[in-house]
């Protein structure tokens, strides 16, 4: 899976407290950054506001008449009163609101990854209707959004997208039918199946794990060929781990020699 997600650092939690700044000098800092990386130095700190007035604050944010404006509202609210969920039903409504009007691409990305933080059923139909969207981070918005949703039409968004043509929509929509829910049907397996074929190393790693989680022993085959296609002490890490974690899932004699090769070097690794 490749790691596009922007969550609050629980290690910010030590000095929010202490933060002197109001919400509203953070909100302007944060829509004045000159990157992503600069204004996610402080959105976690507003994540941890919890009155009212902070919501206030960050809802007429989210209505501005400037997408990114709107963009940043939807980052803050979506993780807004971390820890309490004070906001969850009433950020959640803002989010629908905001999802119906939006245009922009950026900042549907960013209303559809808040809605992913929120869990919420209600975005299920809103997000799905985002899957033939023409730009790629509006659809990988949408994926995030249906993470762990076990709902029928969720899950039919997730199959499609998991054939999208952009290759970071494509590996987290597999890892989300693989490893987020415990759904189990056909339709997933095919959709899993078609995936294990990837041009993509991770989605292909992703899809056998999903596979091997079903206990889909067919599957077997794939996973020693891929172990045996990658050279012990010169392999990608994350591809290596999610072929150990399927294998560990089927736990079959056949895996062995290949684990084992692998377990090998990884351990003459931690000896050095």
């Amino acid at each position: 899976m490749q790691d596009e997600d922007k969550s609050t650092d629980l290690s910010v939690y030590g000095r929010v407290h202490t933060d002197p700044r109001s919400t509203d000098e953070l909100i302007r800092l944060a829509q004045a950054a000159t990157d992503e990386d600069a204004a996610w130095e402080i959105i976690p700190i507003l994540h941890y506001r919890n009155t009212w007035d902070d919501f206030a604050q960050v809802r007429a944010l989210c209505e501005s008449d400037e997408a990114h404006a709107r963009k940043v509202g939807a980052d803050i609210i979506g993780q807004l009163g971390v820890g309490e969920d004070t906001f969850r039903e009433a950020a959640v409504d803002v989010l629908l609101a905001m999802i119906e009007r939006e245009s922009d691409p950026v900042a549907l990305n960013a209303i559809a990854v808040a809605l992913g933080h929120r869990k919420d059923a209600r975005a299920i139909p809103h997000l799905a209707r985002l899957k033939d969207h023409s730009d790629d981070c509006v659809r990988f918005g949408a994926v995030f959004g249906l993470l762990t949703h076990e709902d029928e039409m969720a899950i039919n968004t997730l199959i499609a997208l998991s054939a999208d043509p952009d290759v970071a929509v494509r590996d987290w929509a597999t890892f989300g039918l693989g490893s987020m829910i415990e759904a189990d049907s056909p339709a997933i397996r095919a959709a899993l199946w078609e995936r294990v074929a990837d041009e993509d190393d991770v989605t292909r790693g992703e899809a056998m794990r999903g596979l091997a989680h079903r206990h889909d022993r067919d599957v077997i085959k794939s996973l020693i060929d891929g172990l045996n296609a990658l050279e012990p002490g010169a392999h990608d890490t994350s591809l290596l781990s999610l072929l150990l974690e399927a294998a560990e899932e089927l736990d079959d004699p056949k895996l062995s020699p290949a684990v084992r090769r692998h377990n090998r070097a990884l351990d003459d690794d931690d000896a050095i």
